[in-house]
């Protein structure tokens, strides 16, 4: 199959029944349930958007099984070339929900695709994983298909040596089984974002600790990929940010509600097809960094943050506009600061693809360095980003009547003294709705609690930007001065 319409993706999450449950009550078809319905359209027109003639050519490349146009994200980059042109891709997606999607598909394709191009690392576990994980990139490809993934354990709790711990109990996800067929899982994992709207679930490695070579650390390092719909997966949804009202009051959330879900598995089974990874630890403990799929996961990220922080700025400039506070200082201050945001985000980006190399997998790579700084740098940035847009707004955030108050008892009211200068009352109060949910809805609050935290502790972030970087040329400078001195 070429790449898919957005209504053959619809179709898709229709034609595969999966227990999806939401506030006490099961979810029978994801494309009609209020508060999950108005995502799987967004989806579905991204999917749309690689059937568009007027950008088709920088949505998909030709297929190099089939010859049939699949998506662009799904590429494997030889050269620079290749991958700026998955960059201005993923680029038209992000700019789509303005950055408010964290996790579109392009998201996992890059990471998928970044695996299977390192199919000699798999082949290490055992030799037959290595034609598993190229058959996989080859099938959501060749079929264009959505997925989800989750890489986090639950706790107990945060204590120092808690997440080690975790690996021994009952709140692990882990193998239970192993037959001539595959493996059986039991356990659960969060936070399976787009889960509910996903055709395939992808599980690795857990990123909030690594494994230790205890005796049943092999029960915890796997890598694998089913069906959403696979018997005994089952997603509980947390609360609808999309609260089924009119895109005027709710702009963002009643579009873009990608859904967050936590996973179980009862005693799960996974073919021997669909593993890639199991039972070595070291492996496991090193998947990320060694195939590079941190980089490229985090080349769609970036794009993604360049948009968002587009589309704030944008937010806030005509904010200004509306209020008549252009003139004054401490708004220029503010404004700048997003300006500044957005400039290094672009250059970062901008040196990731320079300073690309060509991996040991043969792969055009993101340089690493810029782009985990701007995957750290935006962690602090996005709040400070949300807390401007609150400075700019004050009260006029709070004080908004709904779209149905302009046709109610007070709606002569609204109009006759919500104006201002620029603006009519509606314009006004239509902008600053889409401020309120940027800033201050259950919606915005989530995009603030996600951007804090999907990229993981920014403690541990920080060790691993170290640890990545080559300080010897740097040293190498100061030892040359002091030798002229």
């Amino acid at each position: 199959m070429p790449v898919r319409t957005g209504e053959q993706y619809l179709a898709g999450l229709r034609d595969q029944p999966r227990e999806i449950h939401h506030r006490g009550q099961k979810v029978e078809d994801v494309t009609t349930f209020p508060g999950l319905a108005n995502g799987a359209r967004s989806i579905a027109g991204l999917y749309d958007m690689q059937h568009d003639p007027k950008i088709r050519d920088e949505m998909t490349y030709t297929s190099p099984t089939t010859g049939d146009p699949v998506g662009l994200s799904f590429i494997a980059p030889r050269n620079l070339e290749d991958l700026q042109r998955r960059r201005t891709m993923m680029s038209h997606w992000a700019h789509t929900s303005y950055g408010m999607m964290g996790r579109t598909p392009d998201f996992l394709n890059v990471s998928i695709m970044a695996m299977a191009q390192a199919g000699d690392y798999f082949a290490q576990s055992r030799p037959e994983f290595k034609q598993n994980i190229i058959n996989y990139y080859d099938y959501i490809r060749e079929n264009d298909l959505t997925l989800t993934h989750t890489l986090v354990n639950l706790q107990r709790n945060r204590r120092p040596a808690a997440s080690t711990q975790n690996y021994s109990t009952d709140v692990a996800l882990a193998v239970v089984k192993e037959t001539d067929a595959g493996i059986v899982v039991r356990g659960p994992r969060v936070l399976a974002t787009l889960g509910p709207l996903s055709d395939e679930i992808a599980v690795y490695p857990v990123r909030n600790a690594q494994l230790e070579g205890t005796e049943d650390a092999w029960r915890y390092a796997f890598a694998f990929a089913i069906p959403c719909g696979t018997p005994g997966l089952r997603f509980l949804c947390r609360e609808s940010f999309d609260l089924d009202r009119s895109s005027f009051d709710h702009p963002l959330g009643s579009r873009f509600e990608e859904m967050d879900a936590i996973i179980f598995m009862d005693d799960v089974f996974v073919p021997w097809e669909r593993v890639f990874l199991y039972r070595d630890v070291d492996l496991a403990n090193n998947l990320s960094p060694r195939t590079h799929q941190y980089n490229h996961s985090g080349h769609q990220v970036v794009t993604k943050n360049v948009a968002k922080c587009e589309f704030v700025l944008g937010v806030a400039a005509m904010m200004v506009e509306i209020l008549g506070s252009e003139s004054i200082g401490q708004v220029h201050a503010l404004l700048a600061e997003l300006i500044e945001n957005l400039e290094v985000m672009k250059a970062l980006l901008c040196t990731a693809e320079i300073d690309a190399f060509l991996d040991e997998w043969g792969v055009m790579c993101p340089a690493t360095i810029p782009i985990t700084v701007a995957r750290n740098m935006f962690i602090r940035m996005y709040p400070r980003m949300v807390e401007i847009i609150q400075l700019l707004g004050s009260s006029s955030l709070m004080a908004l009547p709904s779209e149905v108050d302009f046709n109610g008892p007070l709606g002569a009211e609204i109009e006759q003294y919500m104006d201002t200068d620029t603006a009519t009352a509606r314009e006004r109060v239509q902008l600053f709705r889409l401020a309120w949910d940027l800033s201050g809805s259950a919606f915005g609050s989530r995009q603030v609690l996600y951007e804090r935290y999907f990229q993981g502790d920014w403690m541990r972030n920080a060790s691993i930007l170290w640890s990545r970087f080559d300080p010897d040329p740097l040293k190498e400078q100061v030892r040359d001065f002091l030798r002229r001195t």
